[in-house]
């Protein structure tokens, strides 16, 4: 009976239909084997974690940034078949250039992969937090997350008085008139304090453009309240129309896409003894000294405590 089947299988035309048999076998055969996102039996949609301050770091204690990040957004929207791509942030905000920068990548790939991005909130998208999180398509907070924070902040600390009562002599040398504005061991001059403002202004213009033209007719409260630099709970965020709905990532999506729906969490590659891969412009890492690492702590703390976190 084998030999038989054995010359029956060898002898038959291959048509078509008998090709598709074939693979259809295979690849039932085969298909426990290979990853979930290529099987294309359950939708996924990828997640890729930003976390911390952003733009603010030491060699130990990398921060959020364009360059850390890079590798893991290019690998999370490059997931074939994607349903949509998951962003779940937690930041307090931090540089405004990175924060912008990491909002025009998202966009970019968003655009060039054709694909849906849906931010989740966990503790905070404040200040530049929430700039990143208006690169979503949709944004889903946690009832208790902190939100907003649309504003612009810097601050200093002046040990000219410190210093003169200890008699040290501050010696600067500089070319041109502002060279040394707002020197902390100088006295506060309030032209540089103006010249900062306009700054911030500037800065704070473009927050607001960027958020109205990503909200649009969405946003639902008195301007002089949204950009006030003012922050909300997640809840109270969405009767401002500052997000779209509250929730949690799990939830959210095994709503939308079914209970079989993969999330896998998208990284930077790592090489071997799991030392990242630098991003775009990174470097090596290397040992921070113990000072540094206390007052970057210090400093950290103080931008997550701003909001009562």
């Amino acid at each position: 009976m084998a030999a038989a089947a054995y010359v029956n299988f060898m002898t038959e035309p291959w048509t078509g239909e008998r090709v598709r048999d074939m693979w259809m076998r295979a690849w039932a055969a085969l298909r426990p084997f290979v990853p979930q996102r290529f099987r294309g039996d359950r939708p996924v949609v990828p997640v890729v974690r930003l976390t911390g301050i952003i733009g603010f770091s030491t060699p130990l204690k990398p921060g959020l940034t364009l360059a850390g990040i890079a590798r893991a957004l290019d690998r999370v929207f490059a997931v074939r078949n994607a349903a949509a791509v998951a962003l779940a942030i937690n930041s307090p905000g931090g540089s405004a250039v990175q924060s912008h920068l990491i909002f025009r990548r998202i966009r970019e790939l968003a655009e060039e992969k054709k694909r849906r991005v849906i931010a989740f909130v966990e503790d905070a998208a404040a200040s530049g937090g929430y700039m990143i999180a208006c690169a979503a398509d949709e944004i889903i907070a946690d009832p208790n997350s902190i939100v907003g924070s649309i504003g612009v902040v810097g601050g200093s600390f002046g040990f000219d008085k410190l210093i003169a009562r200890l008699g040290i002599e501050r010696r600067l040398y500089t070319s041109g008139d502002h060279k040394a504005m707002l020197d902390p061991f100088q006295p506060e001059k309030p032209d540089d304090v103006e010249r900062l403002k306009k700054l911030q202004r500037a800065i704070h213009d473009d927050f607001i453009a960027l958020v109205k033209a990503r909200r649009g007719g969405k946003l639902n409260g008195p301007e002089n309240d949204l950009f006030s630099g003012e922050y909300w709970t997640g809840r109270r965020a969405l009767d401002l129309g500052l997000v779209d709905a509250v929730g949690e990532l799990r939830g959210v999506l095994r709503q939308r896409f079914g209970d079989k729906v993969a999330t896998p969490l998208v990284t930077a590659e790592r090489r071997w003894f799991g030392r990242r891969i630098s991003g775009v412009g990174g470097g090596a890492l290397v040992p921070a000294g113990f000072a540094e690492d206390v007052i970057s702590a210090l400093e950290a703390r103080a931008i997550w405590a701003r909001y009562g976190l």
